[in-house]
């Protein structure tokens, strides 16, 4: 064993003493708390998301001849093929819902001020490339919901001033629906977008380990009763009594809620109602309220503000020292979407 110790460390001279000392920092008592975990959370479900994308990308056929028939020989014939694609699907849905929910916690807890406005545009960045993979993995069942979805989806990318086009060209692999669009979509699905995510994702961990986590406000003035606990093993432990539950979660959602295949895609025969995914349906009302080129321009203005607040914030802080203009901007932020979603899940059925 010393022998195989000596011919290691002669190679990577690198001690356990030094990961410890690398890894396990003090952080802040309150990321006891779950909520403080959802970061974490997100990652995990991130992982689900590739180790069952690939099973599932074995099977799968991008064309239109043959994607609904590879869903479906997935879902009825291949061993345990309902399961993974359900476990996908789950994961999907509490992914997204993992990453709105850290950028809330984040925004009330105002995590995102001076010096970390940079954390805060990346964490943005990360919540729509994960809203755009839900979009493109949506459409590739190629159901006809999925293919009218992109379809509308393309469209309003059209309306977008100077870039429209070029981004509707982009997506769809033309001017229009074709062939080659469901290649284009599991190539930004399966490869593009994952990898972007990873780059984005670990820029994100760079930052919080040169800023450090957070505190909590209120406690500043504590500094020397405040209590830290170690990340190793103390969080991991937390993290990995999340991750076993999300398992148990996702398992009991496949088995109890499982995918089911819809009417293949039809571009002769539109459906009578043309349901996005329900992260997109806030989006979706909000573009019915208004004319078309005001809903979109709207919509871009609110991105801008979205990436924008952590100077904006700032901006007010300093007009009015002691604000929290933002706690309440934020809870009429919330309810809006609250508002919306649920408007459009009951027009949607």
């Amino acid at each position: 064993m010393n022998a195989l110790q000596r011919w290691w460390t002669d190679r990577i001279p690198v001690s356990g003493d030094q990961i410890r000392e690398l890894t396990n920092e003090p952080v802040p008592n309150h990321l006891k708390r779950w909520w403080f975990c959802l970061g974490g959370t997100a990652a995990y479900l991130f992982f689900v998301q590739l180790f069952t994308g690939i099973l599932l990308a074995f099977y799968y056929q991008a064309s239109p001849a043959d994607a609904w028939d590879s869903v479906a020989y997935i879902t009825d014939e291949v061993a345990y093929g309902w399961y993974i694609r359900s476990v996908h699907k789950w994961g999907a849905i509490l992914m997204i819902a993992a990453v709105v929910l850290h950028q809330m916690r984040v925004y009330f807890t105002g995590a995102y001020r001076k010096p970390r406005e940079l954390s805060w545009v990346v964490g943005m960045l990360l919540l729509f490339l994960t809203v755009i993979c839900g979009f493109t993995g949506y459409s590739l069942v190629y159901e006809q919901l999925s293919y009218w979805g992109a379809t509308v989806g393309a469209n309003i990318a059209d309306n977008v001033p100077l870039v429209g086009a070029a981004m509707k060209k982009m997506l769809l692999a033309g001017d229009s629906y074709n062939a080659h669009t469901l290649s284009r979509f599991f190539i930004l699905h399966g490869a593009a977008l994952p990898m972007a995510i990873l780059a984005v994702f670990a820029l994100h961990i760079v930052l919080i380990r040169i800023q450090g986590v957070t505190e909590l406000e209120g406690e500043e003035e504590k500094r020397q009763e405040r209590k830290t606990f170690n990340f190793l093993p103390d969080h991991l432990y937390t993290e990995i009594i999340i991750g076993t539950t999300l398992v148990i979660l996702l398992t009991v959602l496949a088995t109890v809620l499982p995918a089911e295949m819809g009417h293949r895609a039809d571009p002769l025969t539109t459906p009578e109602v043309i349901k996005p995914e329900w992260y997109f349906y806030v989006v979706f009302r909000w573009l019915k309220l208004f004319p078309e080129r005001v809903a979109i321009m709207s919509t871009g203005a609110i991105v801008f503000l979205m990436f924008a607040w952590p100077w904006i914030d700032g901006a007010i802080r300093r007009r009015r020292p002691g604000s929290e203009a933002s706690v309440f901007i934020g809870i009429f932020a919330v309810l809006a979407i609250v508002g919306l979603t649920v408007w459009e899940a009951l027009v949607a059925h």
